[in-house]
């Protein structure tokens, strides 16, 4: 028998949409299916910020880029569909650890030449 977890109180998540069987086959259901394509969004933009970075010749470089803005808009739009329907989860960080981040990141400003 699976043993049920306690919630996690600082879990951001919405309630699963309950489209998904209980048992998972060996089909692909849409959260596959989404999950692929957001998967496949960030392995595409990786790339393409490369290319648009290195592109050398103006057209193409601009061309790139267009496509990478797509893709990462496509990406976030299945990262939205799969929050809205519980299938992606977040967790909130401590307000402590988001200080001392801050804290430790905004002293290298000083070091920026501008």
């Amino acid at each position: 028998m699976p043993t049920q977890q306690a919630p996690n109180p600082n879990e951001i998540a919405n309630p699963q949409s309950g489209q998904l069987p209980n048992i998972k086959g060996p089909q692909m259901n849409d959260r596959d299916f989404l999950n692929d394509g957001l998967s496949t969004c960030k392995y595409l933009t990786d790339g393409f910020n490369v290319a648009v970075r290195e592109a050398s010749h103006q057209q193409l470089h601009d061309d790139m880029l267009q496509i990478l803005t797509e893709t990462h808009q496509s990406a976030r739009e299945l990262y939205n569909l799969m929050f809205q329907n519980g299938w992606y989860k977040l967790e909130a960080e401590e307000q402590q650890k988001l200080q001392q981040a801050h804290q430790q990141f905004s002293g290298y400003s000083s070091q920026f030449p501008y």
